[in-house]
């Protein structure tokens, strides 16, 4: 078998349609732009936003509020009955631990401990973050709880 032999379905294969190249190219003469207008001319396209000139949305929309979405801090979030399930032996959990059982994204920075469901076995815990309930269910399993910054 050689590879000129292999079909596949669908356009994985399919050439970029060529425009501007003639009459015969099958986009030829106004190359798919219509004839005049603002939209066959070279640079048309526009910026981001721009709507012909009329008041852009992002304008006319009024601006209220307070957002701190650039420096708040959110924490990858695991429940004491996924940490159960996830170390049945018990053990050290931390971030790179939690990530390796992928419990959370990889790309988590912070790690906080919810209370949710039901833990019977003993782990030494370091996070971010540790709700009461999750340090009482952790703690009364045998294990312990260390705060990191």
């Amino acid at each position: 078998m050689n590879l000129q032999d292999v079909k596949c379905k669908g356009s994985a294969l399919r050439k970029k349609q060529r425009v501007g190249r003639g009459a015969g190219s099958g986009q030829g003469c106004t190359a798919g732009r219509g004839h005049n207008g603002q939209g066959s001319r070279s640079g048309s396209g526009g910026k981001f936003g721009f709507e012909g000139g009329q008041m852009p949305l992002a304008r006319r929309l009024p601006k209220r509020g307070f957002t701190n979405a650039l420096f708040r801090t959110t924490y990858a979030i695991v429940n004491v009955s996924d940490l159960a399930n996830a170390f049945p032996e018990g053990g050290d959990v931390d971030l790179a631990a939690v990530k390796s059982q992928n419990l959370v994204k990889r790309k988590a920075t912070t790690l906080k401990i919810l209370g949710k469901g039901e833990i019977h076995v003993p782990l030494k815990v370091k996070a971010n973050r540790v709700s009461d309930s999750a340090r009482q269910k952790i703690e009364a399993a045998g294990g312990s709880v260390e705060l990191s910054s």
